[in-house]
């Protein structure tokens, strides 16, 4: 069975009866990154019952893509986006700074399904590595189909020039709390990504819950950030979390596709 869609497809709906959430420290339970620590990435799959397949599961991200062992294919093509304005807050949510949409921001569409902007947060350092490469900077984008099914697209930077969106932002950031700040209209398609070479795997959120199941679009193209910007970031969150990278996790078998024209 070669064609990687219908491979997808069949991962997919062999994790489907699993329930994934977004829930973490909203559910009162507190983890840090720190190696080794109670709450530490070792033992997230101990801190809740919720929590469990943190350590169980078997297609748990992040995880270093080998462009040596990548399956190339042009049959995804491109990642196809709808995104358009809508009201938007940005708020600290201790381990990360995250903008949450509160109306339609639009979607991708993956496999023909459309996949709806929910948030976007930063992690400092990257998560995915490539090649065994960690980068400075890496952001998430968030979405979730009417099924519950989750999509997350991934953009690594690196240290250059200034990032535009995040230096739209900068003021909002030195402003953010708990609570939130809103950011009126905001339309996600000003986190610009090239969208015709990426790989894609089967992966987990990266934060507990760590559920399964989430189809990750890791775009190849590294884009650019400043060392200011970072460090903005890192100011940002709470003590402890200024690098809010989770360990790389275990392939297991998994097939990873580089798509590309």
């Amino acid at each position: 069975m070669d064609n990687p869609l219908i491979l997808l497809i069949i991962s997919i709906l062999f994790l489907s009866s699993q329930t994934i959430s977004l829930a973490s420290e909203s559910e009162g339970t507190k983890f840090t990154y720190i190696s080794g620590a109670e709450n530490g990435p070792g033992k997230w799959g101990k801190l809740h019952t919720n929590y469990t397949v943190c350590n169980a599961g078997n297609m748990q991200s992040p995880i270093n893509i080998d462009d040596s062992t990548v399956k190339v294919t042009s049959k995804f093509g491109e990642l196809i986006r709808r995104y358009k304005s809508s009201e938007a807050i940005i708020i600290n949510k201790g381990h990360a700074l995250q903008i949450q949409w509160t109306g339609d921001a639009g979607k991708i569409i993956i496999n023909g399904t459309d996949y709806f902007m929910l948030q976007c947060h930063w992690h400092t350092p990257s998560e995915n590595t490539v090649n065994g490469k960690k980068v400075d900077m890496e952001i998430h984008l968030v979405h979730r189909s009417a099924k519950d099914e989750f999509a997350a697209v991934s953009i690594l930077y690196k240290i250059g020039k200034p990032d535009k969106f995040l230096g739209q932002l900068l003021n909002s950031i030195r402003q953010v709390d708990r609570n939130g700040k809103a950011l009126g209209a905001l339309n996600p398609g000003k986190i610009t990504y090239e969208g015709k070479k990426y790989y894609r795997f089967i992966g987990s959120l990266t934060t507990p819950p760590c559920s399964q199941g989430v189809i990750w679009t890791v775009t190849k193209e590294v884009k650019t950030v400043s060392q200011e910007q970072i460090n903005l970031l890192k100011e940002a969150v709470d003590d402890g979390y200024e690098e809010n990278a989770r360990p790389l996790q275990p392939l297991n078998g998994r097939t990873v596709y580089l798509n590309q024209p």
